[in-house]
Formats: structure tokens, sequence, C-alpha cells
């Protein structure tokens, strides 16, 4: 039963969909209204444009990999669905605050915040708000109502309708992807505040204790969750170099021996920023929040396992001071380190190139700050341009840089190379709301000789058997398309991805009973996967309607083969691509 916001009119309504089978109040219901509530070649700035946020039937629950709330919107950057989740705290807070949903439509005459308190939502004036970062801005408003307020909101970024521009809760937990921050600075909403401490309501509180200590002990055995729980996490990179072709360096276009180095493990000591308990209810505490020392604003410092890679060695970047400052400002000022980075990135390229005269140099660490906040207040031509991704900044420059950018559907192609891992290729090609890591697990992950072992089971219960990381054939199309599915069912769910099968401890079964026990309404494999399947096709029906890009891959990947290392000569076969990527339709039912 989502509240219906109109900031035009100044409305709010209650509008019961609970009658409606399988939405379970994320993003399924999110995309049921956005293609009931908007005509088709709506602009994402236009007011009538519609913005979801939620934590549904799940999200906010106390328990292992429940923290997640989606925020939904026709995307600036891509023109189709763009969805974004938040972990941490503020899914939790939308509960206590007597909200699951909020569909909100107009824009507000002038800047505005949402208030929802005790169930009761209201419109207060955000003027003296402007400009400010997202740390300042939260805590303006846990100021005024309460440190134990939560706050989801923008920075000056989004205020200047940054395609990319994010979304941040509660300091350091970002909603990045895709320009939903933009689509709320459009709406002139600068922040939804919560407040209360309504409980969450759940079917068998004691299964869901079960599960939490099952989980806790589970993760010291599970690879990935000991990795993510330790310092500094699975988002701290620390150790010996990349194999060439594991990730992006200098916008994709080195695949031999770098010369960049990842970080000595003592290199994020004594720059830990928070103390542990960041998502209520799981132990694993995957999300570290770093920062150096002396950055302006060291408290949105929120590490996702992309900020490193994307800020760092995709601008010919290693210094962790360097990146871990770029990390937290671009979370300060509400902008997307992915996108950010292969922005970057596609303009140092092409100043490389001599196709922007005076553009950024790769390696120069001493002016990355400089240009994160030009771009954040679309300050200058260059901050202007790069403000408006890779893809429209290709056109407005001219064909000859169409190369250096390194995007799907208009969003920028995140940091792992699909040369090496032609599923993630697929995942980023075909999956309807665009680009994006976490969408699908990791090739690396399953191969019968590289591979997680213990998630092979799991993987196989699905349909996605081992394979060698390589190989690129119809059977990696199924079988990607098949591991697409399970994601999406997480994401469908509010069910956090970094804490769930098939390489994480809360396996199908679990996840079956987690939601049996919130909801008390007993939930199947079928039923999961069937979600999955439900959210994908939603997504695909509008990014058609929209007329969203094709499902293809930059040139680069199937031209330029990883030219050292393990991998070299890996390249993706543009015929072996292509029937890997009709074996994908075939499995999800698609044309």
């Amino acid at each position: 039963m989502p509240f219906v916001v109109d900031l035009t009119r100044g409305t709010i309504e209650r509008e019961d969909r609970s009658a409606e089978a399988g939405h379970f109040g994320g993003s399924i219901l999110g995309l049921r209204l956005l293609a009931e509530r908007t005509p088709a070649g709506l602009e994402p700035y236009d007011p009538r444009a519609l913005l979801y946020v939620a934590a549904g039937v799940l999200g906010g629950v106390a328990a292992p990999g429940l923290a997640k709330c989606v925020f939904l919107a026709k995307s600036p950057l891509t023109g189709v669905a763009g969805e974004a989740h938040a972990l941490g705290p503020f899914a939790a807070g939308l509960r206590g605050a007597g909200a699951k949903a909020l569909a909100i439509t107009g824009r507000a005459e002038a800047l505005s915040y949402l208030l929802i308190e005790n169930g009761g939502l209201s419109f207060h004036a955000a003027e003296e708000l402007r400009g400010l970062g997202t740390a300042a801005t939260t805590d303006a408003l846990r100021g005024r109502h309460g440190q134990g307020a939560h706050v989801a909101a923008i920075g000056p970024a989004g205020e200047s309708l940054v395609r990319y521009a994010s979304v941040v809760t509660d300091y350091a937990y970002a909603a990045a992807r895709y320009g939903l921050g933009a689509v709320f600075g459009a709406k002139n909403l600068k922040a939804i505040v919560c407040v209360g401490d309504a409980q969450a309501s759940v079917a068998d509180q004691d299964t869901l204790a079960g599960l939490a200590e099952f989980y806790r002990n589970a993760m010291p055995g599970n690879q990935l969750a000991a990795l993510q729980q330790s310092e500094p996490g699975f988002a701290g990179w620390v150790g010996e170099s990349l194999d060439p072709g594991y990730a992006a360096v200098r916008n994709f276009s080195v695949t031999g021996e770098s010369g960049l180095r990842l970080a000595a493990q003592g290199s994020y000591d004594g720059l830990a920023v928070t103390t542990r308990g960041g998502c209520p209810g799981c132990p694993n505490d995957c999300l570290k929040v770093y920062a150096p020392l002396l950055a302006p604003e060291r408290r949105s410092g929120g590490l996702g396992q992309e900020a490193f890679l994307s800020l760092g060695w995709n601008l010919g970047i290693d210094d962790v001071d360097a990146v871990l400052g770029a990390n937290a400002l671009c979370n300060d000022l509400g902008l997307d380190p992915v996108s950010l980075g292969g922005t970057l990135a596609f303009a140092m390229e092409c100043a490389s190139r001599g196709l922007l005269p005076g553009g950024p140099a790769f390696g120069d660490a001493g002016a990355l700050a400089g240009l994160i906040g030009d771009v954040a207040a679309r300050r200058g031509a260059f901050g202007d341009l790069l403000a408006e991704g890779s893809a429209r900044a290709s056109r407005l420059i001219g064909r000859e840089t169409e190369p250096c950018a390194m995007t799907v559907k208009g969003a920028e192609v995140p940091c792992f190379d699909p040369r090496i891992q032609p599923g993630i290729g697929l995942g980023y090609a075909i999956a309807p709301n665009g680009p994006r890591y976490d969408a699908l697990e990791h090739d690396f992950d399953f191969d019968p000789d590289l591979g997680l072992l213990y998630s092979f089971p799991e993987a196989e219960r699905i349909g996605a058997k081992p394979a060698a990381t390589v190989t690129l054939d119809e059977e990696r199309g199924r079988r990607s398309a098949r591991l697409l599915r399970l994601w999406s069912a997480l994401d469908a769910l509010n069910i956090c991805v970094f804490a769930s099968t098939p390489t994480r401890p809360l396996t199908l079964d679990h996840l079956t009973s987690l939601v049996t026990a919130v909801s008390g309404v007993e939930f199947t494999v079928e039923d999961l996967l069937d979600a999955g399947g439900r959210r994908l096709d939603l997504m695909r029906g509008y990014a058609t309607r929209e007329g969203g890009g094709p499902d293809e891959l930059p040139g680069r990947f199937h031209d330029e083969p990883i030219a050292a290392g393990p991998h070299a000569g890996a390249v993706l076969s543009r015929v072996s691509f292509a029937r890997a990527r009709d074996a994908f339709y075939e499995e999800l039912g698609w044309s």
C-alpha cells in the first residue's frame, strides 16, 4: 500500500495494491506503476515522471540480507528504468516511520524535503539546504528532527541535474547508479526524512533468529563472507597486482602490464570512519567507510567494491588516499563513482588522442578532486560536458570519439572486464536496465579450477553448471540468463546479493525460509525465480516501450584482445557473442 505523493499539488494519498499477486512491495510494483502512470517517451525530468522508493515486504526487517531499499525511476542517463539499491539503515528507517513504499510525482515549487513521521507525511521548505553536500544536509535535518532520523539526500550534483547523480542515505550508503539523484533534483526534492521507531511485523521471529544465528556461524567458512567482514573488506583492494584483463585500466585500453599496483594490507590502517553495524540485523558489515584523514568530509566514504577500480585504475591512478578521497567526495556531492570514473576515463582517452584539447590526463591524481567538483556543479565547459555522461559527451564532441565511450544503453560499463568473463559481458549487454556489475555472479566463481567449489551445488540447482572462465558458447548464454534471473529475484524482493546464494551463506532454502518467516505465506524456490523473471520481463517491456538502446557491448571488447598474462588473447568473438545472446534470450523467453 504505497503512499502516492504529488509534489505539484501538495497531496498525499494511499493506494491499496495488496490484492495484486507477486510484487512484494518492491521494484516489481514500482515498474508496474512506472508503466501505468507515465506515457511513453516522457522525459525523466518532466514533472509527471514517477519516482518510486520502497523497502517493500522484506527491506528493513532486522535479519541477514534485508537492509536494502530500492530507488526507481526513468533514468536520465539511459532513458529506460533506472533501479538502484541503498544498503545500510535507511530501509529500516522508512519502515520505522510508517511507510513501506512511496510513489512520488510532480515538482515542488521550491526546493523541499519530504518528512515521514509516525505514519504521516508532510512537505517542508529546504532552500537553506541548497548547495549542501549529503553529509551536511543530513546533519541539518537530524538537527531539526532528531539524531535518530534517517535521511536520503542529494548533493549539488542532483541539484545540477548531473545525469549520473546519486542519492545517498545516512551519510555513507548510496543508491548510486543511473541518475536517480537527478530525478530528485528535477522534482525539487532535496531529501526524504524518516522519523519513528515502529517495529516491522514478521510472522515467525524464531525462524528469523535461527537464520541470523546460522549466518553468523557460517561466515568464517564462506570465502566471500569472511572477506567482506574482514578489514579492509572486499571493497578494499589489497595484495598483489591484478592479472591483465581482470579490471579496467585507462578506459579498458591497456590490457597488458599496467604498472599500477594494489594497496598494501596496511594502507587502510587508521582510515576507517565508522564502527560496525551499518545494516541492521546483518552481522556481516561488508560496507566499510574509509576516507583520508584530511578529507573535507570523511563520513561519506562508504566504499563500494567498484570505487577503487573506477576512480583509480580506470583513470591510471593507484594512490589509495586519492581514490578514497575521491570516493568520499563523490558520495558527499552525490555522484555515482562508476559513471563518473567511466566518464572521466573517456575524457582522458580523448585528450590523449588529441580529440579533447585541454582535457584531463590519465594518472593525474592531484587534479581528481577538482574535476569531481567541476562535474558536480556543471562548472566550466568540461564540467558541464562531462555531467552529461560519456555517451552524450561523445555525441557532442564528435563521432571520432565514439570508440572511447565505454557504455551500454548510455550507461558506463562497470570496471570488471568482460573479455575474460563473458558471462558478465552478457549481463552488461542484456540486463534491461543497463550494465551493473552485481546483476549476476562473476564467471570466475564457477570456473572448475579457479572457482568457489562450495557454491557449485547451489548454482547447479538453478541450472548453472561450472564452466571454464573464458568459454563463450550457447551454454554460457543459458547459464548467465539463469544467474541473472536469480539475482533479479533478490533485487525484486530487496534481498542483498552480498549475503545470498550461490556464493554467500544464504542458500536457496534459506532465502525461501526468510521470505516465509517474514510474510507468513509459504514461499518456494519456484516462487523466487518467478519473481526474478517477472522483474526482468517488466524492465524489458518498459525498455522496449521507451526505445532503449541495443543489447550490445562497446566494440573494444570484440576487437582488442587481452595483450598479456594468463588470459592473453582473450576477446569476445562477435559470432560467439551473438549466439550466446540468442541462447540467453531463449532461456528468458524473449524474442
